[in-house]
């Protein structure tokens, strides 16, 4: 029988800073441009939250069933190690969609229509990660689509349902967090290239190679650098207080460049985690007390 603390790490909370982050920032930007409504934050998070969490499960769903996840190093999986079944699992993947659904159309309805058009691609997307005949995290893109809807989406989407204005200081804040939230899908994918590779997973670390990936790794740590002076020149210099998430950032990236690897990693989807909701808290705090 399953229990709830199977179903809470199957879940991978570690993962869920990924989900707070963008929402955080880009209510920041939007109270800093005056017009935060936070109701309306709240539905974003929930919607974001759920999302993540759906996508935790319907991956370990489709790499279950796939053979995938049979011999993995890292987090449980229920359904690879048999500690669920698969549709149980299908239907709590299911269930999380759901609720970012629900909480999505309330923002639509209350903001714009079109919305519901993002909304779709993006439980569309979420879905098809691992999930379908083709899955395009198979394909070496899940990194693209991790940038553009937990970060770029997230954030400026945030933004809008509160603003319902184009904000660049979002667009900067949605690179920042994409590109830490992508990082780790990469030391995910990183730590999994020997079995990715056997399952005939071909994530993008694994058309990379491990030397390109962990240069990979640290770009996407210089990119979220990079995008808070993007945030700073946007809104106010005292964002630049953000710069501060390096001093998180260094040890895990000392960590993959040093060669590290299986189970020596798993530490690293940790601290790449914290460096994501660290980022978004030194950016956000200027914008919400200015």
């Amino acid at each position: 029988m399953t229990t709830p603390a199977d179903w809470l790490a199957g879940a991978r909370p570690r993962t869920l800073p990924a989900a707070v982050a963008p929402v955080l920032a880009g209510t920041a930007v939007a109270a800093y441009v005056d017009s935060a409504v936070w109701w309306k934050a709240l539905l974003a998070l929930v919607v974001s939250l759920a999302l993540q969490v759906g996508v935790n499960y319907a991956n370990d769903y489709s790499d279950g069933i796939r053979g995938t996840d049979a011999d993995r190093v890292g987090p449980v999986r229920l359904v690879g190690s048999g500690t669920a079944t698969p549709s149980a699992v299908r239907r709590a993947a299911v269930l999380a969609f759901a609720v970012a659904a629900v909480a999505g159309l309330v923002l639509a309805a209350t903001t714009a229509w079109w919305l519901v058009a993002v909304g779709a691609v993006s439980l569309v997307a979420a879905w098809y990660y691992t999930g379908g005949s083709k899955p395009y995290g198979y394909l070496g893109l899940g990194e693209v689509m991790v940038f553009v809807f937990f970060g770029l989406v997230a954030v400026v989407g945030t933004t809008y349902v509160q603003t319902q204005t184009w904000e660049w200081a979002a667009l900067a804040a949605g690179v920042g967090i994409g590109a830490l939230t992508c990082a780790i899908l990469v030391t995910n994918n990183l730590r999994d290239i020997p079995t990715d590779r056997l399952a005939g997973k071909n994530t993008l670390a694994v058309r990379l190679g491990e030397p390109r990936t962990r240069a990979l790794y640290a770009l996407l740590v210089g990119a979220a650098a990079v995008a808070v002076v993007g945030v700073a020149a946007a809104t106010t210099w005292w964002t630049l207080l953000g710069l501060g998430f390096l001093a998180r950032a260094v040890p895990p990236t000392r960590t993959v460049l040093s060669g590290a690897s299986g189970p020596a990693l798993i530490p690293v989807l940790a601290a790449t985690g914290v460096c994501v909701l660290l980022w978004s808290v030194l950016v956000a705090a200027p914008l919400l007390l200015v």
